[in-house]
């Protein structure tokens, strides 16, 4: 018997041969390939295959008749155990199983089923949910001031030709990639932007904002419905209006608002919370805001292979909904090279507050912005000398190990141990060691530092 590699994403072993594993090969197909070894327990102990050159000769016919896949199936031999591993390809069209789909998932297999299979169809076809026609609903059906006020928008933002901008709704459709000539029909994204009551096409289509003194005590909330378009304006208006406070102060005799968080970030997390979502979920975009955290929940995901990660970083612009993100570009509202998540920790950092926290647990996107506060970093359990060195950073963008020194009243020592401490979970070292050594937020070190 041997020891071998750990199973992952591309890799399952079996102990022996079942007819139900033709559902990994299907999955392996749909998914990014991989390799089924029969023959290894699930501790990877290799063991030996009595049938091994039966099923080498039978299972690529068995394969090719079921699932229509070529599929390489090769003998190992080792310390005298026979062992088969099946190679699957990642094919470009939908494989199915006696009608059923299936996908490989980190170490799991689904089936597909609902909207997760159209979606995946639609993938395969080389489409986004929101480029799929709708019938019987025309230009005229639309709502006027919405187009109206998306070309006030648009002449504004001087991402559309004028010409595109002075023709008839109709051709301004056109021109926005929205609707489908050989099919002479609207593109569902057209529905979203500009009917006057999307929902009576698709569920869910709205935002929810609710005002919470803590996560069970709920003060006030709102729903804003209407086009995409009309969200957008409403959602950012009453973010800016009711559910957040300004601290008012004077400058030289001026007057003064300091609202708690940046509008850069929120209308960033707004807009793209919009433009990314998942719209087949028939779930509402929910913005929760507390006295000092905003917290933006989307049903959405990366694009594939992507993590948090890269959107801390500069990265190329891969939206969900193509369309709907195109058209939000030409009013002006979002960007098209991938900058939103960079211009929101900018916007975090010049406004003296945490940086933005992304988190993406399919099929969850969530963007929080946090103003860190004695209290709530007290409740968090953090003790009195890391709070200081926590606010310190958020109001000063970093902190050094003298400063830590100073503002703690420690040794040299101990400020060394603290920030090591606080390197686990909410700081990053920028230098290796002597005076120019300095620690920010967690997650920033990747980050531009320009727009």
């Amino acid at each position: 018997m041997s020891q071998q590699t750990k199973e992952h994403q591309n890799i399952e072993w079996k102990e022996s041969w079942h007819n139900d594993y033709f559902k990994w090969i299907c999955g392996f197909a749909n998914a990014q390939g991989g390799n089924l070894f029969i023959g290894i327990d699930d501790k990877g102990i290799t063991k030996h295959l009595e049938n091994a050159k039966k099923l080498l000769e039978d299972l690529p016919n068995q394969v090719r008749d079921l699932l229509g896949l070529m599929v390489d199936v090769n003998l190992h031999t080792k310390n005298g155990d026979d062992y088969l591993e099946i190679v699957v390809e990642p094919y470009p069209f939908p494989i199915s199983l006696r009608g059923k789909y299936y996908y490989r998932s980190g170490s799991t297999l689904q089936e597909l089923k609902g909207a997760a299979l159209t979606k995946f169809l639609l993938q395969r076809q080389g489409k986004k949910w929101d480029g799929v026609p709708v019938p019987n609903v025309t230009a005229d059906e639309l709502k006027n001031d919405t187009f109206d006020f998306f070309r006030k928008k648009a002449t504004k933002s001087k991402r559309l030709e004028p010409e595109d901008l002075d023709g008839t709704n109709q051709e301004l459709l056109e021109s926005l990639q929205l609707y489908l000539e050989d099919e002479k029909m609207l593109k569902r994204a057209s529905i979203l932007l500009f009917h006057p009551k999307p929902e009576k096409y698709v569920t869910g289509t709205f935002i929810k904002i609710g005002f919470f003194e803590s996560d069970d005590d709920l003060k006030f909330q709102d729903e804003v419905k209407g086009n995409l378009l009309e969200q957008a304006e409403k959602a950012l208006d009453l973010l800016k209006t009711k559910y957040t406070q300004a601290i008012i102060s004077y400058q030289a005799g001026s007057r003064e608002e300091t609202f708690t968080f940046p509008e850069e970030a929120v209308r960033e997390a707004l807009y793209n919370a919009i433009a990314h979502k998942d719209y087949s979920s028939g779930i509402p975009i929910q913005i929760s805001v507390y006295p000092n955290r905003m917290i933006f929940w989307n049903e959405g995901q990366l694009p594939e292979n992507w993590t948090v990660e890269k959107l801390i970083q500069k990265h190329p612009s891969k939206p969900y909904n193509p369309d709907i993100a195109n058209t939000f570009f030409r009013a002006g509202y979002i960007e098209s090279w991938g900058r939103g998540t960079i211009k929101m920790i900018n916007a975090c950092k010049a406004h003296k507050i945490a940086p933005p926290n992304f988190s993406n647990t399919p099929p969850d996107f969530q963007v929080e912005l946090i103003k860190h506060t004695d209290k709530e970093l007290k409740e968090l359990g953090l003790k009195e000398e890391f709070r200081k060195i926590i606010l310190h950073i958020q109001e000063n963008g970093s902190v050094s190990n003298s400063e830590v020194q100073s503002i703690c009243a420690v040794s040299k020592a101990t400020a060394t141990r603290y920030l090591g401490e606080l390197e686990n979970d909410w700081i990053d070292k920028i230098g290796s060691t002597g005076v120019g050594t300095v620690y920010i937020f967690k997650g920033l070190t990747k980050a531009s530092k320009k727009e």
